[in-house]
């Protein structure tokens, strides 16, 4: 089967646009990808024809608005192999996944002297909440280092689990490294010392396959926006028997049973999680957004990233004075540069006059830039629906940049 990429290209309207006069060479996926005309239709359909509040509605706008949302419920439950949709929590987004752990977890079950592990290339997201979890309880943070390619060491991140420890939780593929970390193998080995696994999975969403039960996790989160959906709209799956136990992380609407002014008892799963309104038409339309991706096929899709990628590493490492950050063996198509000494945020001001969209700054990885000694890079992305031609501009853009400096 062909790649059709001037089809999928299509399919985004976004790729037409005009950006200073140019044609929007779109290369910050890793921030939030671009939405296929499908999901940007239902999202649409949602608030022009079907807008109503759902859950104990009795009139037929609730009831259908219900309907559709607990079926994509049901549709990322398949998408992950989970076990139950009730498994399956709809929250904000990967952050607010993590947070939802680290207080419904992290500060129920865990006590001082207690050990969580995390890595060097954790995003803040992954950092932060488990330093407040620590602070409370006495707990405390090893982190997990890394080689100059990018890589965890696995030998030391085995020499730090013990007795003690009772979470690992760490990033799926680096945000800003592209690196895809060896999970199965860092699982297996936290459940030989009893610890439970959280896998951060916004980056690995849109580029390859997830399986829970395959990889064992006792929690994994992503972001409807970081695969082609929504934003506002996130996915926490925790094992059942673990949800069972963790007491409710907000409080308010849909997420009780019974109120009185001496008690309230809780709603069962999922809802227990889910308290007030939530981002009805972004659950509904994250459905239509994990049925693009698996309608062109996650082998494609790596497939033609790995090219891209490949390809794109060899024209930037032909550019004198660019270095890149993060050659891992096994990684996906980011690559996190810096031009000589010209700081990164001037290279993205340039490259923006010449309609080429990337990121710049610490991309939320300060601890993993203080491994490498620098504040930060040019990060450029790419995705399904990007192409060689976009590789080349990136290229010349760059060539402008030093031409200015």
């Amino acid at each position: 089967m062909s790649y059709d990429i001037k089809k999928i290209r299509s399919d985004f309207p976004e790729l037409s646009i005009m950006i200073r006069e140019k044609p929007l060479t779109y290369l910050d996926n890793a921030a939030s990808t671009l939405k296929p005309n499908k999901v940007i239709e239902v999202i649409n359909k949602h608030y022009s024809q079907e807008a109503a509040n759902i859950h104990r509605g009795a009139h037929y706008l609730s009831e259908r608005g219900t309907t559709r949302y607990e079926k994509s419920r049901e549709a990322v439950a398949r998408f992950l192999n989970a076990e139950f949709s009730h498994e399956i929590i709809f929250t904000k987004g990967t952050t607010d996944s993590l947070n939802l752990v680290a207080n419904s977890y992290g500060l129920e079950f865990l006590k001082p002297g207690d050990e969580i592990i995390l890595t060097t290339m954790e995003h803040h997201s992954n950092i932060v909440p488990w330093q407040m979890v620590a602070e409370k309880t006495g707990a405390i943070i090893k982190i997990a280092p890394i080689n100059d390619e990018g890589e965890i060491l696995l030998d030391e991140y085995k020499n730090l689990l013990n007795e003690k420890t009772k979470i690992v939780s760490f990033t799926l593929i680096s945000n800003s490294l592209g690196t895809i970390n060896p999970a199965k193998e860092m699982i297996k080995l936290a459940h030989e010392v009893g610890a439970i696994a959280i896998v951060d999975a916004a980056q690995a969403a849109p580029h390859m396959k997830l399986d829970v039960k395959d990889l064992n996790c006792e929690f994994l989160s992503f972001s409807g926006h970081k695969i082609f959906g929504p934003t506002g709209i996130g996915v926490l799956y925790g094992k059942e028997e673990l949800l069972e136990k963790m007491p409710p992380y907000q409080r308010g609407g849909d997420m009780i049973e019974r109120v009185t002014f001496e008690k309230t008892t809780f709603n069962d799963l999922p809802f227990k999680f889910e308290a007030g309104t939530p981002h009805i038409a972004g659950g509904i339309a994250l459905k239509d957004a994990i049925e693009y991706v698996e309608g062109i096929g996650y082998e494609e899709i790596e497939r033609h990233e790995k090219d891209i990628l490949k390809y794109a590493t060899k024209r930037l490492n032909e550019i004198k004075g660019l270095t890149i950050f993060g050659q891992a063996k096994n990684k996906t198509s980011v690559i996190s540069f810096n031009l000589d000494e010209i700081h990164h945020s001037d290279v993205g001001t340039i490259l923006d006059q010449q309609g080429i969209a990337v990121r710049t700054g610490h991309h939320c990885n300060q601890p993993l830039w203080d491994r490498f000694g620098i504040d930060g890079t040019v990060r450029a992305s790419f995705c399904l629906y990007n192409t060689k031609e976009e590789v080349d501009l990136l290229v010349e853009g760059i060539k402008k940049v030093k031409e200015f400096f």
